[in-house]
């Protein structure tokens, strides 16, 4: 009886030091997948597309990173990229996690309008934050565009489910969070968005958050345009920059940033 007695001591002593101990494992494992992920070692980075799927919309980005020397891939789009934005997210993890298995460090992703969505989307669903390391949205409707809402309401045939998860509101976009913990993020639009609308729709709390036009007030940029244009190639090419991405840039940082951004 004694004995049984001991043991029972015994064990409910050591209760507490096995759940210290599996706690502090859980952290430590969770806490390995962000550490891991190192500043100082930039992998590749990996194009999103937007609705549409157009992988040309990306190319003048494309080239002006290979030339900083980056090693860039396009995420492959999934049909015509009008379908269901959680499936291009299952896309973009497959891509990015064949390179992770390569032996790439981590990825830098840039998503390019609804393909920020995208980003969002893998990087909560799909644990993207435990390989990325920088993510950048250019133009994105992470709170939705009404040419989205109108069209679901008023031409639902017209308005692929892509389209209907744009609207303002939707299942989709509501869940989501704005900035999963792990890479640092930031996003960038331009005042003159005639898709994104409002186009502040692009802000996220807790990234850093840049329209272009408080960068260089003369810039005449629309959605379109934006992977295109020097100015805001300049400004991807910051935030994906080392050690770490730097406080959104002023007027100061206009003409800098334009030229970094010219072929």
């Amino acid at each position: 009886m004694r004995r049984k007695r001991l043991l029972r001591s015994w064990a409910l002593g050591l209760l507490p030091l096995v759940l210290v101990a599996v706690v502090a494992a859980v952290v430590l494992v969770r806490g390995g997948q962000e550490s891991d992920v190192r500043q100082d070692r930039p992998g590749p980075v990996l194009l999103v597309a937007g609705y549409g799927g157009s992988a040309s919309s990306l190319a003048v980005l494309g080239a002006a990173l290979r030339r900083a020397g980056r090693t860039v891939q396009v995420v492959p789009p999934v049909g015509d990229n009008t379908g269901d934005l959680r499936a291009q997210a299952q896309a973009l993890d497959r891509t990015a996690r064949q390179l992770i298995d390569s032996g790439a460090p981590s990825v830098d992703v840039v998503g390019y309008s609804a393909g920020g969505v995208v980003v969002r989307i893998w990087a909560d669903d799909l644990d993207g934050t435990a390989v990325a390391r920088r993510v950048v949205t250019l133009g994105s409707p992470h709170h939705g565009t009404d040419i989205a809402g109108l069209a679901a309401n008023l031409l639902t045939g017209a308005c692929p489910l892509a389209c209907r998860q744009l609207a303002p509101g939707g299942e989709v976009l509501a869940g989501l969070p704005e900035t999963p913990t792990g890479p640092s993020w930031t996003s960038i639009w331009t005042a003159n968005d005639d898709l994104v609308i409002p186009s502040n729709s692009a802000a996220l709390a807790g990234a850093v958050n840049i329209e272009v036009q408080r960068v260089c007030a003369d810039s005449q940029v629309k959605h379109g345009d934006l992977p295109r244009d020097p100015l805001v190639i300049g400004l991807v090419e910051r935030a994906l920059g080392n050690p770490q991405p730097a406080a959104a840039p002023t007027a100061s940082d206009c003409v800098a940033l334009r030229r970094a951004g010219q072929p």
